[in-house]
């Protein structure tokens, strides 16, 4: 028996689709850092690219890539930063909805919500995760270390542990009107 056929032109019309989902995500190079290895032979040299990959509609993660040319770290960082996304539910005012913390190394990140025309308060690695995350309004510090990578993956790291009020309201086993009041 021959195997049944989905028809004709679907593959295609997947294709067009991956595509366009693909399409929405916007890629900022932190850093790039030469490296060595000390070999038998001398010293081998590659890249490392630091990578935040997001869609602005609160879906963010950092990759990191090494390979021997700049653009192959890159790209291995995109696909590292696309396996790390974290989900993160936004106010309406394109903020966050408490104070949030997060660690990663020695870098410490504290985040506060902000009122709408606030901006985006924050300094380095921390600003660019804020921006592709889509956060409009929001205040940010760096604490401890200036390290990039670190510093970007403690400020995922305090998006990460947002809870919205439902959420919170579930996990208490209160109504949410209880929350608000």
């Amino acid at each position: 028996m021959a195997a049944k056929t989905t028809g004709k032109g679907q593959g295609r019309n997947k294709n067009k689709r991956t595509k366009e989902k693909e399409s929405n995500w916007q890629e900022r190079v932190i850093q790039i850092r030469r490296v060595s290895k000390v070999v038998k032979g001398g010293k081998k040299l590659s890249f490392r690219a630091i990578v935040v990959v997001g869609n602005e509609k609160g879906e963010v993660g950092v990759g990191v890539g090494k390979a021997g040319d700049v653009i192959g770290a890159v790209r291995k960082g995109v696909v590292d930063g696309k396996k790390q996304l974290i989900n993160i539910a936004l106010t309406k005012s394109n903020s966050i909805s408490h104070v949030a913390n997060g660690e990663a190394g020695g870098a410490r990140v504290i985040m506060r919500p902000a009122a709408p025309g606030t901006g985006v308060i924050a300094g380095g690695a921390v600003r660019t995760v804020l921006e592709l995350a889509g956060v409009k309004n929001i205040l940010a510090k760096q604490l401890g270390s200036n390290n990039p990578l670190n510093n970007a993956r403690a400020a995922v790291d305090a998006l990460s542990t947002l809870r919205t009020f439902p959420e919170a309201a579930q996990e208490r086993g209160i109504p949410i009107e209880q929350i608000y009041s």
